[in-house]
């Protein structure tokens, strides 16, 4: 029996947002990129990392607690970029607009979840659409891609996940949602 979980809270994406994002991934097509399945895309609100698989229902309590006390809102697609350091990304991210409710929403989640004092950050609303690998060189000129009509993410609610994982990607799966408001 498995001691401990892997455990992060996000939002889930529509279909609709995750083929519109992934559309904006054209000029990215290189050996040193690594595309996160379709499956896998979520917003993430808080990563809580490896926790007893007995603290689950306590960690459940916590979400479903700081979920009720947060209305929904609404992110609005900022670009898809190479992230979060443009002189060394690790990732392509689809950035989104800065939004005070999202960061209200993940400073409660963190302080909440965090199981040693965390430490201070500020949370960008983003979703990881690809990765870099470490063993092929960039490709020479990186791209910021902007959607030609607006998109927007509508965060109704969120979710605890579970990461484990794989090669050559993690499998995620939603274990639990949480209504917001």
């Amino acid at each position: 029996m498995q001691d401990s979980i892997r455990l992060f809270v996000a939002a889930l994406l529509p279909e609709a947002l995750k083929t519109q994002l992934e559309e904006q991934l054209a000029p990215f097509r290189h050996p040193s990129v690594r595309f996160v399945p379709s499956s896998n895309l979520h917003l993430t609100l808080y990563f809580i990392g490896n926790v007893p698989v007995q603290q689950l229902s306590a960690f459940q309590e916590k979400i479903q607690e700081v979920a009720a006390r947060h209305a929904p809102f609404t992110l609005n697609y900022a670009c898809t970029e190479p992230g979060p350091n443009q002189r060394r990304p690790r990732l392509v991210w689809a950035r989104f607009e800065a939004h005070e409710a999202f960061s209200a929403l993940s400073d409660e989640l963190t302080t909440a979840l965090a199981t040693h004092p965390p430490k201070r950050r500020k949370a960008i609303p983003h979703v990881t659409l690809a990765r870099f690998r470490k063993d092929v060189p960039l490709p020479e000129v990186l791209p910021i891609v902007r959607a030609e009509a607006p998109l927007a993410l509508g965060v109704q609610e969120v979710a605890l996940w579970q990461s484990e994982l794989a090669s050559p990607h993690p499998v995620y799966s939603v274990l639990k949602t949480f209504r917001l408001g």
